[in-house]
């Protein structure tokens, strides 16, 4: 049984993870970076530590440093996360599919 909570406060708390992300938004794209598909992992490690792996439209992305800092600020502001990793990766390279069908609808790709 105790698992199963455990996994029950993971999945809330991810939830809880994800709206945060969901306030962050590319200062070009009026789409939250979680929508556009920049948010590659969100992993939960005991004790409420919380890691991202997320990518940016490009390398060369103006807002590189804004944007990982903007998600990890709104994250430690969750009063359940002990502690917050965003990694950024380029691996694999953004490509527009990974954006949500309705950042797609949003922008005019459908």
């Amino acid at each position: 049984m105790a698992e199963e909570k455990n996994t029950s406060n993971d999945l809330e708390l991810k939830e809880a993870v994800v709206r945060a992300i969901k306030n962050v938004y590319d200062p070009e794209i009026p789409v939250d970076v979680y929508e556009l598909g920049l948010i590659y992992e969100i992993n939960i490690f005991p004790v409420n530590n919380v890691h991202v792996l997320m990518t940016l439209t490009s390398p060369a992305c103006p807002s590189a440093e804004e944007i990982p800092g903007e998600i990890e600020k709104n994250i430690r502001e969750l009063k359940e996360v002990n502690d917050v990793t965003v990694e950024v990766t380029f691996d694999p390279p953004y490509a527009t599919d990974m954006m949500s069908e309705s950042a797609k609808l949003e922008l005019g790709f459908m």
